[in-house]
């Protein structure tokens, strides 16, 4: 049994899959091969807050929670790895992650829990991954990095009836520092743009 996530938040994290929950604020933020983003405003950060909803018509379900759990695999393909690792602490284990920003920003770390559980639901078999901030950090701080300590993801993944996966993903971060929200908000888009091309 997980310590860091309760059966009702796994219960919880597919049902988007079905209906996805759009009230209160969130608006339709972009759209790129199939795939729609929307975007809640956070008035405290002045950031905004992702979900994900779409089809991956490629991909298994199964092997796309594998690659999404893989962390040397993401290390390969991922150029913004600085470092990447994943160790248990008092039995706990704990995922450090440290992001290469662009000069003249620090980079940013994340220190976070993770934890994958495959459900079934009314004969259909749904992955579904959760991963947040640890608060309780065993690993300290590295000076000139910037950690992350608000990060939250949520991923629920199942068969299209084809051979894909519908998708839905709840994400977000606050990268902290002197960033203002305006230039993360800007980054967001135009990399999101970039895409979509």
């Amino acid at each position: 049994m997980s310590l860091h996530f309760t059966d009702e938040e796994f219960l919880e994290a597919w049902k988007e899959l079905d209906k996805p929950q759009l009230e209160g604020g969130w608006e339709f933020f972009t759209e790129t091969m199939g795939v729609k983003i929307y975007r809640l405003y956070d008035k405290e950060t002045g950031l905004y807050e992702y979900k994900v909803f779409g089809v991956l018509a490629t991909c298994t379900p199964e092997l796309c929670a594998d690659v999404y759990m893989d962390l040397p695999y993401r290390k390969q393909w991922d150029g913004y790895v600085k470092e990447l690792h994943e160790k248990d602490y008092d039995g706990h284990s704990v995922i450090y992650w440290e992001v290469k920003y662009p000069f003249p920003l620090s980079n940013r770390d994340y220190v976070y829990v993770r934890e994958r559980r495959d459900v079934d639901v009314d004969s259909r078999k749904i992955w579904v991954v959760l991963a947040k901030s640890s608060q309780q950090s065993p690993l300290p701080e590295k000076s000139g990095v910037q950690r992350m300590n608000d990060y939250k993801q949520t991923v629920a993944m199942e068969s299209d009836g084809a051979c894909g996966t519908k998708v839905f993903m709840n994400y977000f971060d606050n990268p902290g520092g002197n960033i203002p929200s305006w230039l993360v908000n800007w980054a967001a888009k135009v990399s999101s743009d970039l895409s979509a091309i």
